[in-house]
């Protein structure tokens, strides 16, 4: 009776590691869709897009101003921690929103908070929007956000058309203006900037799967921000710069899976040999009975 329960439970265990490398795999397939090439892109759309610019440095020496009005480099907010940086515009009627909206909902999941392990950055590519617009988007975004210490943590930024077209340009954010309807035809995307600035990652769309920023995070931090479980993360998960998305290196997956497998089974052989080895109380009451 003995050997068929361990035969049994040594069973289950391997059944649950297939279940584990089968689910691995299929989150390895997703992919995402990127901005496709100017030639083929429709007329008035020429010039929008990302094209990605990863490592390269945001010019620290741009000048903005913050939702209070107040001249600031965006030096100022590099040095210390990974910041996420989305271009916006504040009069945009729909798409601009939904990115902020998508970025707020992501945020609300993950444990690590605005202002603590890294800031956020948003810029307005609109010349005209103002402080006072900016100062209005800061506290709805804040609000919904409900951590203590955003405010101080997340910018909302204006600036001179100077400036943004440097920022723009180095961030590979492509738009275009159109005079007729006062809009602006944009890509979306957020960017994770290392602590000095460079472009780390690039994430697409507008709904942005926690998972992926937290890693991005981590990783634009050089590993000073996560757990130790974020390090096995991201020895099985890399970022794909063609899909903007982490993807599981299923050769890495199988390896930790084996490991997994083999000291599981170790462990409950060693402690079937144990039991096995240990006379139970019938058998020693049997032995004292013959004594």
């Amino acid at each position: 009776m003995r050997s068929k329960n361990n035969s049994r439970w040594i069973l289950v265990i391997a059944l649950t590691m297939l279940g584990l490398m089968a689910s691995a795999f299929g989150q390895g397939m997703t992919t995402g869709v990127m901005s496709p090439p100017a030639s083929v892109r429709p007329q008035g759309l020429k010039d929008v897009g990302i094209s990605q610019n990863l490592n390269q440095q945001i010019p620290a020496d741009l000048t903005f101003r913050d939702e209070t009005g107040k001249t600031v480099r965006l030096g100022d907010y590099f040095g210390t921690k990974p910041v996420i940086l989305n271009l916006v515009y504040y009069r945009c009627p729909m798409l601009c929103g939904e990115v902020l909206r998508g970025l707020e909902s992501s945020l609300r999941v993950l444990k690590f908070e605005v202002g603590k392990e890294f800031d956020i950055l948003t810029v307005s590519f609109d010349p005209k929007d103002t402080p006072q617009i900016a100062a209005a988007k800061k506290a709805e975004y804040v609000k919904d956000y409900h951590r203590e210490g955003a405010e101080a943590g997340w910018h909302f930024l204006t600036g001179t058309q100077e400036s943004i077209s440097a920022l723009t340009k180095a961030a590979g954010f492509q738009y275009e203006y159109d005079p007729k309807s006062d809009q602006f035809a944009h890509a979306t995307a957020i960017m994770i900037l290392t602590p000095d600035g460079k472009i780390a990652r690039y994430f697409y769309g507008v709904e942005y799967p926690p998972k992926d920023l937290r890693l991005g995070l981590i990783e634009a931090s050089q590993n000073k921000i996560g757990t130790a479980v974020d390090q096995v993360l991201l020895y099985c998960y890399h970022y794909d710069p063609v899909t903007g998305k982490y993807g599981a290196i299923i050769t890495r997956v199988l390896q930790l899976s084996g490991a997994a497998t083999i000291l599981i089974l170790g462990v409950f052989l060693t402690v079937l040999f144990r039991r096995g080895s240990t006379p139970t109380r019938k058998e020693r009451d049997r032995s004292h009975s013959y004594v």
